[in-house]
């Protein structure tokens, strides 16, 4: 594993991450990723369904082995450099994969919106920012529910997935995952265009979140402790109502937050989690993004702390 080589590379990251956000997008990884999947998608057979399917099957698996190639190249080459500026560099990538601050912001943004009584432009927020329905009938309740849940399911997509992937191979494996994430972004969807076409991604994606989305629920756990939340709520709910979701994954860290927050999270006709609890109001937003800090701090203190450790452990043995 790259982190075993410079386990202070997660922390400086993140440290990068909540200090300048993200880069413009002409700079970014992700948005290079969505460009190109986007003229990929010119190109998708016109009709059949087994061509689509085999096509986005393509797409992505190539997608993320060219990912991969990069991330490793890129590593290399950041590892030939001195060592502390090396180290930088490895931090100032692995930033790219991921996004504390952006997402934080993003639900900040709505809060306030709230908080000053615009609701329209709180639903303009949200669905700018942060979801795909439409949210233009939705109550301010409605409104701080979208948004928590969110904060949520991006905390394991967007944040803990790639750190644990960089944790298990480097550059290489979080810059394929987020391939992937970005591919089922884009294509993973029911209607009639992309049914088939993103079929594929979509089961890929959430093979690759299975363990990132548990984990995530987990450190809300902890974090909820820490902040003072609900954290016994938390690990109630998400026993309960994780698997209420049609994803496998998103129920997990959603369930998790709205034991911890003590609301109901729900989204009509697709799922409730925290039933028989309150509904969300828009102070529970900034709690919201308060654990997600907390547990993405969790979760890169325990990518510094357990190689130490083993470090630590080696040495002694030795």
């Amino acid at each position: 594993m790259r982190i075993d080589a410079a386990p202070a590379v997660p922390l400086v990251s993140l440290l990068h991450d909540l200090t300048w956000g993200d880069p413009p997008n002409r700079y970014h990884p992700v948005a290079w990723m969505g460009t190109a999947i986007a003229k990929a998608e010119g190109y998708v057979p016109p009709a059949g369904q087994r061509a689509q399917f085999v096509y986005g099957a393509s797409v992505v698996i190539g997608g993320a082995l060219g990912a991969a190639v990069v991330g490793h190249l890129l590593e290399r080459a950041v590892s030939a450099l001195p060592r502390p500026l090396g180290y930088l560099a490895e931090a100032a990538l692995l930033k790219t994969t991921f996004s504390v601050r952006g997402l934080s912001g993003a639900a900040e943004e709505v809060y306030l919106a709230l908080h000053d009584g615009d609701l329209a432009e709180a639903q303009r927020l949200v669905r700018w920012h942060l979801v795909s329905r439409d949210t233009a009938r939705l109550d301010a309740s409605q409104v701080a529910a979208a948004t928590i849940e969110s904060v949520a399911e991006n905390a394991s997509d967007g944040v803990m997935a790639p750190l644990l992937y960089y944790a298990l191979g480097g550059l290489a494996a979080a810059l394929a995952y987020r391939f992937i994430n970005t591919v089922d972004s884009m294509w993973g969807y029911r209607d009639p265009a992309h049914e088939w076409l993103g079929k594929a991604p979509a089961r890929l994606d959430d093979l690759a979140n299975l363990l990132p989305a548990r984990a995530t629920a987990a450190l809300f756990v902890v974090a909820a402790a820490i902040a003072g939340e609900d954290a016994g709520g938390a690990w109630r709910i998400c026993r309960r109502d994780a698997g209420n979701t049609a994803s496998p994954n998103a129920g997990q860290p959603m369930s998790a937050m709205a034991g911890a927050l003590g609301v109901t999270l729900e989204k009509v006709g697709h799922y409730r989690l925290g039933v028989g609890q309150r509904r969300p109001a828009p102070e529970d937003i900034p709690r919201s993004v308060r654990l997600l800090r907390l547990a993405s701090a969790l979760a890169v203190g325990a990518l510094v702390v357990i190689p130490c450790a083993r470090r630590a452990f080696r040495k002694r043995g030795a």
